[in-house]
């Protein structure tokens, strides 16, 4: 600043100093109009010329020596002015690649869901936020079935209606990678108004990272598979299916699998007197295979107290008010295997003992009930719908006190109309037991539509 300073001053003295001396030229009309004579008017002109010429030489001189000297003030002056710029510049980019950066890294944050790192039961764990936990911890799953039918009853009785047959909504949470809760609603009408809580355990393990598992709570024991392509429950499932508060230990690997469980059943021995403790224990054990076309589930059980089943408890309260000489037993094989387009489902549960005189008869006798499922299936594309066509034939032996059929016979239909949607027809015939087997020895028939969204 202070060389600009000075060539500014240099420069408006050699405009002064020039000005200076073009002011003093000869101008030669001035000179004509003050000589007296024209030889004297000659003269002057001559000396004005001259004198002119002189001071034409000297300014330039000046001139040229100024410039040499206030050249390297100008030189210096844009030098710096050159460089200082060059430095603005640098320093303007650095700031805006510094604010582009920061930009970046806010989009970046706002895009990608953000998770907070929190301490764990361990160190080093992570956990998610809450709410991103929540969701990726909770898998929701529900199931809805309306049905209209058609009956003839052993009595020659018609009787149809159009019922919400079924209605479940289940939550399973992944509280840990090795802990999970499992709850299950039911309603059913006519039947389980209102709702029920139909399951509800905690499980402990993770068979794909380890082999053993614990349930705790209400739920179905596994005594029994019943599995069927059928709308009506399976005779075997009427029959043994047991819903119990219990504890199960586990085991799945190499397509091996089992369990033991136990619970506090609801019927009792009259031993126990007023005691009311865990009495009845049970087993199972089976293996799954699956390939690309083929597929294999085979499993046998025991259980201790095949009376505390939901139908044969409620036939034993009824008689002995829940309490038996001694517990009853019971056994089931299971069999479910597919190839190709082909299915076959067989089962069979049994009482492994007769219950005593008054306690469960049949003919007059402590009975020891059984019933059996068969079926076949067939799945192929109809016009681009997966339909599933399914025969059956299932029966019980010394049942006819839990009102079940001798024989049943079925036809079922299923297609799958929309993702998650299922169209079904089924027909059934039923065969009651003899009269002298305590029955009525008569036909039934029923013929139901289902439609049911599973997700």
């Amino acid at each position: 600043m202070e060389s600009l300073a000075v060539g500014v001053l240099f420069l408006l003295a050699l405009g002064w100093v020039i000005f200076r001396i073009y002011k003093g030229f000869c101008n030669p009309a001035d000179c004509c109009s003050g000589c007296s004579g024209c030889m004297d008017n000659t003269r002057k002109h001559l000396s004005c010329g001259r004198g002119n010429e002189h001071k034409m030489l000297a300014t330039v001189f000046f001139m040229l020596v100024s410039l040499a000297v206030a050249g390297p003030v100008f030189a210096e002056v844009s030098d710096a002015q050159v460089q200082a710029l060059i430095e603005q510049n640098q320093a303007l980019t650095a700031r805006l690649q510094k604010v582009e950066a920061e930009l970046s890294k806010m989009k970046k944050e706002k895009s990608e869901p953000s998770a907070e790192v929190v301490s764990g039961a361990n160190a080093g764990e992570e956990t998610l936020t809450p709410v991103m936990a929540l969701a990726e911890a909770v898998e929701l799953h529900g199931l809805l079935e309306a049905e209209a039918f058609s009956r003839r009853s052993y009595n020659n009785v018609d009787e149809s209606d159009i019922t919400l047959a079924t209605m479940e909504l289940g939550m399973d949470v992944k509280i840990h990678e090795f802990v999970k809760g499992h709850v299950l609603l039911l309603w059913e009408e006519d039947d389980t108004e209102p709702v029920d809580l139909d399951e509800g355990y905690i499980t402990i393990g993770n068979t794909e990272k380890f082999p053993v598992f614990m349930n705790v709570g209400k739920m179905y024991v596994p005594f029994g598979v019943f599995e069927s392509n059928m709308i009506q429950d399976s005779l075997t499932l009427e029959l043994a299916e047991t819903r119990e508060s219990a504890v199960q230990i586990g085991f799945e690997t190499l397509g091996f699998y089992g369990s033991v469980f136990a619970y506090n059943g609801d019927v009792k021995e009259e031993s126990d007197g007023e005691d009311d403790t865990i009495n009845s224990l049970g087993l199972n054990i089976g293996y799954k295979f699956e390939a690309d076309e083929m597929g294999l589930d085979i499993s046998t059980g025991y259980v201790s107290n095949m009376a505390d089943s939901d139908t044969l408890s409620d036939a034993v309260s009824e008689s002995v008010s829940g309490e038996l000489d001694s517990l009853v037993g019971g056994a089931y094989a299971s069999l479910v295997a597919n190839y190709g387009s082909f299915g076959l489902i067989g089962e069979y549960v049994s009482a492994t003992s007769d219950f005593e005189d008054g306690e469960f008869d049949f003919r007059e006798q402590g009975a020891r009930p059984a019933a059996w499922n068969l079926e076949g299936s067939y799945a192929f594309d109809l016009m681009g719908t997966e339909t599933t066509f399914a025969l059956g034939y299932q029966g019980t032996r010394e049942a006819v006190g839990l009102e079940l059929p001798r024989h049943r016979y079925l036809a079922g239909l299923k297609f799958g109309i929309f993702k998650y949607t299922t169209l079904g027809f089924e027909y059934l015939h039923d065969k009651d037991y003899s009269e002298k087997d305590g029955g009525t020895d008569e036909d039934a028939d029923q013929f139901t539509t289902q439609l049911a969204i599973e997700f």
